[in-house]
Formats: C-alpha cells, sequence, structure tokens
C-alpha cells in the first residue's frame, strides 16, 4: 500500500503514521506544499494522509496551494480512497464534507484524555483508547460535525476530536500520532502561542515532560486505529 502525506510545515510530519507504515511493510511519501511541491495525481496513492499546520483552512489568499488541496481532498473521498487528517488536516476534511470551520472557544495545547461518544466505544478503530489515556492536542479552530459523519470523541476543551464518514474517512482533530520527536518540534517553533493561565494550555514542561511508558502506550492506540482502517476493503 502507498501512503501520501501532505505536510504544510517543516515542522509537522507524519511522526507516529510513519513508524506505523515503516513497520507494516507500506510505503510513504511527502508532499512539503509549503517548499512549493506539487500535489499528487489520484492515482498515485492508496492512503491520504493529511498533516497539521498554523494555518487556516480559508486561508488561501495567504496559502494559495489550500484551493487546490481541498479539492483533492474532495476527489480522494470521491473515489473512495481512504483519507486521513490530523488538525489542520481533519478540519479540512470536514471543510470539504461541507461543514463550517471556526475558532474554538478555548486553544487547546496540552495532554488531555479524549471522552468517546457511544460510537466510539463501540469503534474497534479506539478498542485500545482507554478513558484515562491522555493525548496530545494542538489547535485552536474546531468545526461542526460533517453531514453524514458519526462523532466518536470529545474532550473537555472541543466538542469535535475524532469523526468517521463512511468507512474510509477519518478525522482527528487530536495528535495520536505525537512522540518525543514531533511534540519537541512544535513547542520549539510554536511557543509563542503557549500563553500563561489559560484554561486549556499547559506549560513547556508539562508538554515534555511524557515519559517514554506514555508515549508507547500512546503508538498502540494509534497502531490499532490505523491497523483497522486498513482493513476496510
Amino acid at each position: 500500500m502507498h501512503i501520501q502525506a501532505l505536510t504544510h510545515v517543516p515542522f509537522e510530519d507524519p511522526a507516529g503514521i510513519g513508524e506505523w507504515a515503516a513497520a507494516r511493510g507500506h510505503t510513504l511519501a511527502l508532499t512539503p506544499l509549503f517548499a512549493g511541491a506539487a500535489l499528487p495525481n489520484l492515482n498515485a496513492f492508496d492512503w491520504l494522509v493529511v498533516m497539521g499546520g498554523p494555518m487556516g483552512v480559508n486561508d488561501d489568499a495567504e496559502y494559495a496551494w489550500l484551493t487546490l488541496e481541498k479539492q483533492l481532498i474532495q476527489s480522494a473521498i470521491a473515489a473512495n480512497k481512504t483519507v486521513l487528517g490530523v488538525c489542520l488536516g481533519a478540519q479540512l476534511i470536514a471543510a470539504a464534507l461541507g461543514a463550517q470551520v471556526t475558532r474554538n472557544a478555548h486553544q487547546e495545547i496540552g495532554w488531555f484524555p479524549l471522552e468517546l461518544t457511544a460510537a466510539g466505544q463501540h469503534s474497534p478503530l479506539l478498542a485500545d483508547l482507554t478513558p484515562s489515556q491522555r493525548v496530545f492536542h494542538w489547535h485552536g479552530d474546531t468545526f461542526t460535525l460533517p453531514p453524514g459523519a458519526i462523532q466518536l470523541a470529545r474532550s473537555a476543551a472541543c466538542a469535535q476530536q475524532i469523526f468517521l464518514y463512511g468507512e474510509r474517512v477519518l478525522g482527528l482533530q487530536c495528535h495520536i500520532e505525537a512522540t518525543a520527536t514531533s511534540v519537541a518540534a512544535i513547542v520549539a517553533h510554536c511557543a509563542d502561542e503557549l500563553v500563561p493561565n489559560a484554561p486549556f494550555i499547559q506549560t513547556p514542561a508539562q508538554l515534555l515532560g511524557v515519559d517514554a511508558a506514555e508515549y508507547r502506550t500512546l503508538q498502540n492506540v494509534l497502531f490499532t486505529l490505523l491497523d483497522q482502517l486498513a482493513l476496510v476493503h
């Protein structure tokens, strides 16, 4: 299987998704849109992974590639490809499906648990996610649930965290793909967003203080999710 990942900034790559692809023998290639890379042909990939970034879904005037990227996402969904979005990527998928993307009431930056909906509790995608498991978050925008999608998870700060559209289209507002390296990179490049005394923004020490065991647990959650997504034919 070939996975094509669209990246929007040099410091947000597929992280744990890349580790899963390597472990399962899949190929993964990056399309660095921030560097002017051309979007891939629809027939060139089996999975389309859309990563995060600090820009907004509607910032087409500043980032001209956003318009074509949203068209590619729509085309990939129409072609019955597996499409996975993380953070900005989830927002782009939501927008492509007709949802409204807006500012969230709070910025959510840190390690916070998810609350599974009834559908999420019964979804094999999230079989390894326990109620106490923290996942990584870094976002200021949110979206309405796309028409026809199923909400799988929310958090205290954000109503829309994970949704599934059909069997092949999955939006993750949170960063289940997070690794120690990926978290350190975003902290280094976006530290200006770490406003003190905000209700859902942790300190750099809290963001970087997660131990290896918790990352391994999060990796298990991610690998189960991607394994289950890969079973869809």
